[in-house]
């Protein structure tokens, strides 16, 4: 019988209860922290994110070919500006989660963003794998990123996402450890909510994200390896409009993720631009940075009188 590096046997079906309960409870989903009503009056609230990831993804893995580079450079040459300019035009704030070498790289970007209004947040060091560090290297790196992006921009970030999307064994301490008052890398609801470790409220509000919700996973091309676009932007407009529209009714959350060097380029950058004409035209909308929105969240935890109730959405006939 094989195990894995804990002891435990592989096969998960040989596994105790309270072994797969524990997997199951270390980060869970607690109270879905929805106010009775958005800042503002609004009925449904917009939280746009950007991943400024640009050389780092590349950089990450080793790969440093021009070629590869290029493909992110694209992001910080070309897409940025066009995204910033886009969002000046519909005054809508957004958040971007940036690798500190992204911002080391160029740093006259990382401060437009604050400059314009927006907020920048912790997206890592170099895009590492925090699912693959020890505890050592990833609260080194998490708290270096931290301070970087403070150094660069003259502003402490408050909010992370991780850039596995994922957390280790260490991850939520060492969130917790740095202060930060947000995250944004997990997928448990569609509202924001608590996160509970080992049953235990933490405090810690997640402003859940989803591949649904991402532009990478229609857009992103590998020449060498199976990863192909399979989408036309205006069909993903279609979906992310759907999405809106469903949270819209149930008085939810709309957050979508991009990435400069994917949403950056001309075609789907149209699609974006259709995508926000389609948001702005309702009255009731609050457009939030996600600090604002775990903000309005986390006033849930303090006064549990204002929460309220977000039904699953029912299915609408168009």
């Amino acid at each position: 019988m094989h195990t894995d590096d804990s002891g435990l046997p592989a096969e998960s079906w040989r596994w105790t209860e309270k072994t797969w309960r524990g997997h199951v409870d270390a980060v869970r989903a607690g109270r879905r922290l929805v106010p009775g009503r958005w800042p503002g009056g609004a009925r449904v609230a917009v939280a746009l994110s950007f991943d400024s990831d640009h050389e780092t993804i590349p950089l990450r893995d080793g790969e440093t070919s021009p070629g590869r580079l290029a493909q992110g450079e694209y992001g910080a040459r070309v897409g940025a500006a066009r995204i910033l300019d886009l969002l000046a035009r519909h005054r809508v704030p957004a958040t971007f989660f940036m690798p500190a070498v992204s911002a080391l790289l160029h740093p006259e970007e990382a401060r437009a963003y604050t400059r314009d209004g927006h907020e920048l947040a912790v997206h890592g060091w170099i895009h590492e794998r925090n699912t693959l560090l020890g505890r050592d290297d990833e609260r080194e790196l998490t708290a270096r990123a931290l301070d970087t992006l403070e150094t660069v921009t003259g502003r402490r970030p408050v909010g992370i996402r991780t850039p596995s999307w994922d957390f280790s064994d260490s991850t939520l301490d060492i969130m917790l450890e740095l202060g930060f008052a947000y995250d944004s890398s997990l997928m448990a609801d569609d509202e924001p909510y608590e996160i509970v470790a080992q049953g235990s409220p933490t405090g810690l509000v997640e402003i859940p994200v989803d591949w649904i919700r991402d532009d990478a996973p229609y857009f992103t091309m590998d020449r060498y390896g199976s990863v192909r676009p399979h989408s036309r932007p205006r069909d993903v407009r279609e979906i992310w409009a759907d999405e809106f529209d469903a949270a819209r009714r149930d008085g939810g959350v709309f957050q979508l993720t991009l990435h400069p060097h994917v949403i950056g380029h001309r075609s789907r950058l149209v699609a974006l631009r259709e995508l926000l004409d389609h948001i702005t035209a309702h009255s009731d909308v609050w457009f939030a940075t996600h600090a604002q929105l775990a903000d309005a969240a986390r006033a849930v935890l303090t006064d549990p009188t204002t929460s309220r109730s977000v039904p699953d959405a029912p299915e609408h006939t168009p």
